[in-house]
């Protein structure tokens, strides 16, 4: 079972900050313009691709949102030091010593720098670190850091996608893997007759509070709602089996319930049923904190939809790397086809 990862390469690496995603909605669309009926873009930012079915009465919308975590520029020193702010939840310990890109009139790389650890007092030293302890180092004066760069400019972190074993692991895996799928996903579905519209949506601003699938689940009202997002992976020396949600490898996940969200019964029961009369190997996946965009596709349209995800087991989220496991990839991607595909021989109404 095998997943294109020089696409997955190409989509992970592509910068896309909250709010500055353009650059990897420009690549979707290059990728997805010939397999869908028609697509557009609405004032947030938001792609919205459709492949029309054989009726319109129950329209499904799928979301996998565009952006990456990132960081802002929010003061430049008189020594040419950066300073920030976060936009979405970093892990701050894994930040030491990394480089990133701040995406200015040109794209400059920079060093995440912090206090040495030779002039550090013992309990300096021995405190879990802040992200206000950070700053970003350019080797460049003032003068010339800014010619480039100015308060605002968005930051994104620095790092090649590799294969690594049987997994994937670069920057980003959160969420350009469930980017990945979709786009795989219409590219499957293009000769394929399916029952309802389906509205293919990547979305915009989901790690600053989902606000893409929002917009989006309130102009398309759908009837069925599917997220494609990433999931905890804890399957590593010292976790508990409670605290693991998922392991790598083991399938795909059908999300439960999250911190935003509690999956219609009915959607997670659709999904099981696919999952096993296509022989796809799943997780079932309880997350009792962080969300996704399930939360907009569930509750933002005019009547609400039949909502539920698909979820990537990921290791080490919203850290420096990210690693997914590649048959999980391509295990998501078929359950997302089938769904999509079957949606009207469930039996819904019980």
């Amino acid at each position: 079972m095998s997943i294109n990862t020089s696409l997955l390469k190409q989509i992970s690496e592509t910068p896309g900050a909250p709010g500055y995603e353009k650059k990897i909605r420009d690549l979707v669309i290059s990728e997805i313009a010939a397999v869908v009926d028609h697509y557009s873009i609405d004032n947030l930012g938001n792609l919205i691709a459709v492949k029309k079915g054989k009726s319109d009465a129950k329209p499904v919308m799928a979301a996998a949102h565009l952006d990456e975590i990132g960081f802002m520029v929010n003061y430049i020193d008189e020594d040419g030091f950066v300073f920030f702010n976060t936009l979405g939840g970093f892990d701050p310990k894994t930040l030491t010593a990394q480089r990133v890109v701040i995406h200015g009139k040109k794209d400059v790389v920079g060093v995440m720098s912090s206090k040495p650890i030779h002039v550090m007092t013992q309990e300096e030293r021995n405190k879990v670190p802040k992200l206000s302890d950070y700053f970003i180092d350019l080797g460049m004066p003032y003068e010339e850091v800014v010619k480039w760069i100015e308060i605002g400019n968005p930051i994104t972190r620095e790092r090649e996608m590799i294969e690594m074993g049987d997994c994937v692991n670069g920057k980003s895996i959160d969420n350009r893997v469930a980017v990945y799928i979709l786009v795989e996903c219409l590219k499957n579905l293009k000769n394929q007759e399916i029952p309802y519209d389906f509205y293919a949506v990547f979305t915009v601003q989901e790690e600053v509070g989902i606000r893409g699938a929002n917009v989006a689940s309130h102009q398309i009202n759908p009837f069925f709602g599917i997220a494609i997002d990433t999931t905890i992976a804890y399957d590593v020396p010292g976790a508990r089996a409670q605290e693991m949600v998922t392991k790598l490898g083991k399938g795909t996940a059908i999300k439960v319930m999250d911190a935003s969200a509690i999956c219609d019964y009915r959607m997670v029961e659709f999904m099981k049923q696919t999952a096993k009369e296509n022989e796809i190997p799943f997780q079932l996946e309880i997350l009792t904190a962080g969300g996704t965009d399930t939360a907009g596709v569930q509750r933002m349209g005019k009547n609400g939809a039949i909502a539920g995800a698909i979820s990537i087991p990921t290791r080490h989220l919203h850290q420096v790397v990210e690693m997914a496991h590649k048959t999980d990839i391509a295990r998501s991607i078929s359950l997302l086809q089938a769904c999509v595909s079957n949606l009207d021989k469930y039996l819904w109404d019980h």
